[in-house]
């Protein structure tokens, strides 16, 4: 083996899923009997999410059904930024955005986390919103990935391009 391995940790997501989590999520709320006579919907509004019903409760179940969907369709909580209900008119509404990237300071705290840990060959390196690790071994690796999968953070992390 001659050169150096890397991988890149970064968080995405795929907007494919998320709309056919949506979808899902729409179809149950036309169709549940605790949604009935309550004008609740969910659907896209540009690059948002727009969940509206006639009451704070039943929005907030709205809410809870497409994150139901979001994880049957295996994607992270954490890359969903929900905001609070709010009252607009006669309907209650919630506004959820999708997260994606790695801000400076979440890759300090990753840099720092790998730094830390002790295990010698392994390098970092910020590209935008994406870290890359590189290393000499494999298993050095395959060690940092635990490391930073095991970390709480409040974001989504996803590991890609392994070499």
């Amino acid at each position: 083996m001659a050169g150096e391995s890397s991988f890149d940790i970064v968080s995405k997501v795929d907007r494919q899923e998320v709309d056919n989590a949506l979808n899902m999520a729409a179809k149950e709320v036309r169709n549940r009997f605790d949604f009935k006579n309550t004008d609740a919907s969910i659907r896209w509004s540009g690059e948002a999410i727009e969940m509206e019903a006639n009451g704070e409760e039943r929005v907030k179940a709205v809410l809870d059904v497409f994150q139901t969907m979001l994880v049957r369709r295996k994607i992270d909580l954490k890359s969903l930024d929900a905001g609070d209900a709010r009252l607009s008119g006669k309907v209650w509404k919630i506004t959820a955005t999708t997260k994606e990237g790695i801000s400076r300071e979440n890759a300090a705290k990753i840099t720092k986390l790998i730094r830390d840990s002790g295990l010698k060959g392994v390098r970092t390196q910020v590209q935008g919103e994406e870290l890359r690790v590189y290393g000499k071994k494999r298993d050095d690796l395959q060690a940092v990935q635990k490391l930073v999968r095991d970390a709480e953070y409040d974001f989504a992390v996803q590991y890609d391009n392994y070499r």
